[in-house]
């Protein structure tokens, strides 16, 4: 290959711009691609995701890469990235053994193995024959009516929200037939029979156990509904927020039916996977995550194995530690580079940042988690961030808005919701236009002065409650205490929190060969001598609940609570008095 061809593709994979090598090095005639041309052609196909051309390649110059550790990485990345986990052991392995230094090699030879080993025991899970509550089994359903024995009662939660959005009429053949044909797959007989039943809706039991750990669980998904067979409900196959759309505006895989919405807002799906039985066949249930790339983890062999498997959420329920986690993020989480900006311009209200924090903690007392949808705390929340942003960048359009969106909260870092459903902000968006509440002038768009007159007088309402805060100290208290944190709860309890890690890390490190980390137990040891040993008369009144990455201290009693925060936090401050301490915490 000609060095300034090298040297160009070499830039071009440097900007990631990788449809340019591919371009460039398919214009060259097959018969005169050497082996450089081909490996950075195969590199560049893999950085694209075209695995399978990639191994087509790599495989046309197999004899001259039988000595290059390079060649058996690049194989044996697309056979990783296909799921032919084999393959990719046995390419990681040459390549590790021809270049013992390569840590990536080594490091893709673990996960090779893991998933080899993971794709085994799926064999054998799906190997078993389906067990009825009789304990009877089932091949698959063949030549049994679905759902034998299996009891509807109770499976429902037909809430006010599940039969506006899910819930249908019972789909007649001609509507099922309809709907095949729209999606291009044949649906699986025992789901038709299932939405015959009952057409879509919210299950009782929304959880289903996995041996992959996923962006929502480490042993388990979470399902929101299940897609009704039909057109008008928002969350039917092929309504408005369904299978197509879905595959379409999301970017999942166009390999079968999204059939299961999950509560992560779009950002993970449950999907009938047809890859191995074709269009008309008895399609496996997966599990996609956008989180992680678009990542498939197989769930059950076919629909009815899925409906039986789901559990109740009590059996994985962290609800109240997510509930925790989420408030002490809306209370003292760092705002994002663009949201402090635009709240420093802030003078038509007084305390921004604390209207901001109450709004949200009222949202998360609601929900138990920290997520912007379409209900009224969120709203509020969507006209609050307009107004912020269209104050400091007047000449905004709707185009550049939905852009500088994600910044604020969406993926705000420490204070973010950590994602969000485009549907939301835009159907938002579209409603305040219809209303007459945001004009868009030339392109530009802005709120009216009622509007505007509106959302302040709602801001001040909640700026007596960042005020109530102020009054009760807390935040002078906040700024005393970081990096601990204090947070209110509706149970009227006071929680002390510090998400440990780095704080007079050199400290615990002292007696790390007893076992010390400067984890949350650790830090609960040594508040417990502080308790026992500087304030006694509050040890009944203060108690802690550590976690291994969080120290937690809390009390009913809020002038207690505050005694003792201020009180440890400056002990923690005095190098000498809290290593004094340490020395006699215990090891839990």
């Amino acid at each position: 290959m000609e060095k300034s061809l090298l040297k160009q593709l070499n830039l071009w994979h440097q900007n990631k711009e990788y449809d340019k090598i591919i371009a460039a090095i398919l214009e060259i005639p097959e018969q005169d691609r050497d082996y450089d041309a081909v490996s950075h052609l195969a590199r560049a196909m893999n950085n694209l995701d075209r695995y399978e051309e990639a191994v087509q390649q790599l495989l046309t110059i197999e004899k001259q890469g039988e000595n290059d550790p390079l060649w058996h990485f690049r194989l044996g990345y697309s056979y990783y990235y296909l799921s032919e986990y084999e393959g990719a052991v046995r390419e990681f392995e040459m390549a590790s053994t021809l270049d013992p230094a390569d840590q990536s090699a080594l490091e893709f030879l673990d996960w090779s193995r893991s998933g080899a080993e993971k794709q085994k025991k799926r064999a054998r899970k799906k190997a078993k024959p389906l067990q009825t509550a009789s304990g009877q089994s089932k091949n698959n359903g063949t030549g049994k009516a679905p759902f034998e024995d299996f009891d509807f009662t109770g499976f429902w939660d037909d809430c006010d929200y599940a039969l506006k959005e899910y819930v249908a009429e019972p789909p007649t053949d001609e509507l099922v037939a309809s709907i095949e044909e729209e999606l291009g797959y044949k649906l699986p007989a025992s789901y038709i029979a299932m939405m015959k039943l009952h057409n879509g809706g919210m299950p009782v039991n929304t959880c289903f156990p996995t041996e992959d750990e996923t962006s929502w669980s480490e042993d388990h998904i979470a399902i929101t509904g299940i897609m009704g067979i039909g057109r008008e409900k928002l969350y039917a196959l092929c309504g408005e927020l369904g299978s197509k759309f879905m595959i379409e505006e999301w970017g999942y895989p166009d390999i079968g039916v999204v059939i299961c919405d999950c509560p992560s807002a779009g950002h993970d799906v449950v999907m009938l996977d047809y890859r191995a039985c074709g269009r008309d066949g008895e399609p496996e249930v997966i599990h996609v995550d956008q989180e992680g790339d678009y990542k498939i983890t197989f769930l059950a062999e076919n629909f009815e194995a899925f409906i039986r498997g789901l559990v109740n959420e009590d059996v994985y329920d962290t609800s109240e530690e997510d509930k925790q986690e989420a408030l002490r993020k809306v209370a003292g989480g760092a705002f994002s580079p663009l949201l402090s900006e635009l709240c420093a311009h802030v003078t038509e209200v007084e305390n921004i940042e604390g209207i901001i924090r109450a709004v949200c903690t009222r949202i998360v007392e609601e929900k138990g988690f920290f997520a912007l949808h379409a209900d009224e705390l969120s709203t509020l929340m969507y006209d609050l961030q307009f107004w912020l942003y269209t104050k400091s960048y007047p000449s905004t359009d709707r185009e550049t808005y939905l852009e500088a969106y994600k910044s604020m909260i969406a993926f705000g870092g420490a204070f973010g919701t950590g994602g969000y459903a485009p549907g939301f902000i835009t159907d938002w968006l579209d409603d305040r236009i219809g209303q007459g509440m945001i004009t868009e002038k030339d392109g530009v768009l802005s709120f009216t002065d009622r509007a505007l007159e509106a959302l302040l007088e709602k801001l001040n309402g909640f700026a007596s409650a960042g005020n109530a805060l102020e009054a009760s100290g807390l935040i002078n208290i906040a700024e005393k205490i970081k990096p601990f944190q204090l947070v209110e709860h509706d149970s009227g309890n006071i929680s002390m929190i510090l998400d440990v890690g780095t704080y007079k890390h050199e400290v615990f490190q002292t007696r790390v060969d007893e076992g010390f980390e400067g984890n949350g137990y650790d830090w609960g040891s040594v508040a417990a001598v502080f308790l026992e040993e500087k304030m006694p008369h509050l040890a009944d009144i203060v108690r802690f609940d550590p976690e291994g990455s969080m120290f937690c201290a809390y009390s009913g009693n809020r002038e207690a609570m505050q005694n003792f925060a201020i009180g440890f936090k400056d002990a923690c401050e005095d190098d000498a008095v809290f290593r004094d301490l340490f020395s006699r915490a215990e090891l839990d």
